[in-house]
């Protein structure tokens, strides 16, 4: 069932105890009120549950403690994390966010309001507040690097959409499940918007705290990683756009295509 106007924010733990409080209270301190928060921690082993613990008794928050195996795959596990939730939560409207990052108080008014002005979209992303070293603050643009080929696509704190959206999204990807393990959740649902449901939209405000640490900073920019990630996502995208989109005179496609090609043959003679 989805309640008309609820808002559900769901929040994926992982060891991340310090931070873990922050992102909880961020979201009961929205002034949108008719929300639920839905936490799943996945088998934290930095005392997470007692933080937990602390919120038993409000109303507003059910959490879950994964007992199935893990792929130990990080892009995998995160998704199933909340398609867990996913499948737990009433809303109308979902908001992702992963327990190192926070929302601004403003956040949840201001997204409802834009899934209201238009029935169209189904999908909405707005701009993180970067958090660097030092407690330097930088407010991301809405801009990528020349080379990219898809426009600039925030992390998944940064995202929400329609539950209706997410249950078709799920539908059409069933069959690449496990398939593609470079790529997360946020890429996958925003291309999806973006060229195939037709229903994307970025909102050019900074909304979500955003701290770049993890698993986003094994992805330097042209780094080795970055390319063997940017091939995945270029099969994917070829993948559930059917390859209607021609990649094939575009230089981020050539170039990705070819340092992949060129990282194979070095690996091979290792």
């Amino acid at each position: 069932m989805i309640v008309k106007n609820l808002a559900s924010i769901l929040i994926i733990n992982f060891n991340n105890a310090a931070y873990l409080d922050r992102a909880i209270r961020s979201c009961l301190n929205q002034t949108y009120k008719n929300i639920e928060i839905l936490i799943f921690d996945d088998k934290s082993s930095d005392g997470s549950q007692f933080i937990l613990e602390k919120y038993k008794n409000n109303n507003k928050i059910r959490y879950f403690l994964n007992k199935s195996k893990k792929m130990k795959i990080p892009a995998f596990d995160a998704r199933n994390a909340y398609n867990y939730l996913i499948g737990k939560c009433r809303g109308e409207i979902l908001f992702m966010l992963d327990s190192d990052d926070f929302f601004l108080k403003d956040k949840v008014l201001k997204i409802f309001k834009k899934f209201n002005t238009n029935r169209k979209i189904n999908f909405i992303q707005d701009l993180p507040l970067l958090l660097l070293k030092n407690n330097k603050i930088v407010y991301k643009k809405n801009s990528n690097n020349i080379f990219s080929y898809w426009p600039y696509l925030s992390p998944m704190s940064c995202i929400s959409f329609r539950k209706n959206f997410i249950l078709k999204y799920n539908k059409s990807n069933i069959s690449i499940l496990n398939k593609f393990p470079y790529v997360w959740l946020d890429f996958r649902t925003a291309v999806f918007s973006y060229y195939v449901d037709k229903s994307f939209y970025s909102l050019n405000d900074n909304l979500t705290g955003y701290m770049p640490h993890g698993e986003s900073k094994k992805y330097k920019t042209f780094g080795i990683s970055w390319f063997i990630r940017r091939k995945n996502s270029f099969d994917y995208f070829n993948y559930i756009t059917k390859k209607k989109v021609n990649l094939y005179f575009n230089i981020d496609f050539i170039l990705t295509n070819l340092i992949f090609y060129i990282l194979n043959i070095f690996i091979k003679k290792k």
